[in-house]
């Protein structure tokens, strides 16, 4: 049994068929990344898995649990979570901060009892400090702890993003254009970050425009176009796949807009 498991997914808006009878799997330690042309539908289908939509039909099962729909902070308490193509940064804050944010959004009695400054708020902020350092440590950002996340170039903000995700402790980790807009070092920077998250027992799925770097660092890949899976596999097979080759003639570069559905 696969620690996530989609079979089905489908949705519609307005009477227009968005993603339809998708399904995969992955384990722990696994890249698995979601390819397609533009609008293909592959931030659709993230963002059912991750509980932004109710699918139409199909159903997401984590370690063999049913969680179609389940909302984005149980399915995180559950070890399942995700960063967006936008940042969800706070910009006016510090980097420690907002990795600190990540665990207080995840306990929300917690941060409620810390406003009131109730007994043992100052040990939780003490640990939760500790807990976030330890996280920037993992990205790469913790001489950057105090800096405030505003004047953080776009690839520290994008690692800071993940760092913030994996203040839930996911088992399963969804990055949604993890190095969109970054430069080549940035973007090896996220890619080594990325296999070291996967070979720490994670399992990433992954939506990148990047072909090089889907290419070099996932175990298996999904292919979306106009919403079907078009084909899966290894990525030497999917690479050499004549209806994958077919749906990118003309768009492998295209980059898509920040608010469309991929």
């Amino acid at each position: 049994m696969s620690l996530l498991e989609v079979s089905g997914l489908g949705i519609s808006f307005g009477g227009i068929r968005a993603v339809n009878n998708v399904g995969f799997a992955a384990n722990p330690g696994e890249i698995v990344s979601v390819i397609g042309p533009n609008g293909a539908g592959k931030t659709t289908l993230f963002n059912m898995i991750s509980g932004v939509y109710q699918p139409g039909e199909g159903r997401v099962l984590l370690d063999g649990r049913a969680v179609t729909g389940f909302a984005p902070d149980r399915l995180a308490a559950m070890g399942l979570t995700r960063t967006f193509q936008n940042l969800q940064i706070f910009q006016e804050m510090s980097v420690l901060e907002n990795v600190i944010a990540g665990f207080h959004l995840q306990e929300r009695g917690a941060l409620v009892a810390d406003l009131l400054s109730l007994p043992g708020s100052r040990r939780r902020a003490a640990k939760a400090r500790d807990a976030a350092m330890v996280l920037l440590r993992k990205v790469g950002l913790e001489k950057a702890a105090e800096r405030q996340a505003g004047n953080l170039s776009y690839g520290a903000l994008k690692r800071l993003e993940i760092a913030r995700a994996l203040a839930v402790a996911p088992r399963v980790l969804l990055l949604d254009e993890p190095a969109a807009g970054c430069n080549a070092v940035e973007t090896e920077e996220i890619d080594r970050l990325i296999a070291e998250l996967a070979a720490s027992g994670i399992a990433i799925l992954l939506v990148e425009h990047d072909m090089k770097m889907v290419m070099r660092i996932s175990n298996h890949i999904v292919v979306l176009d106009h919403g079907e899976k078009i084909a899966e596999g290894e990525p030497e097979a999917v690479a050499r796949n004549k209806a994958v080759i077919a749906a990118y003639l003309g768009t492998a570069d295209e980059e898509e807009p920040a608010d469309a559905d991929g």
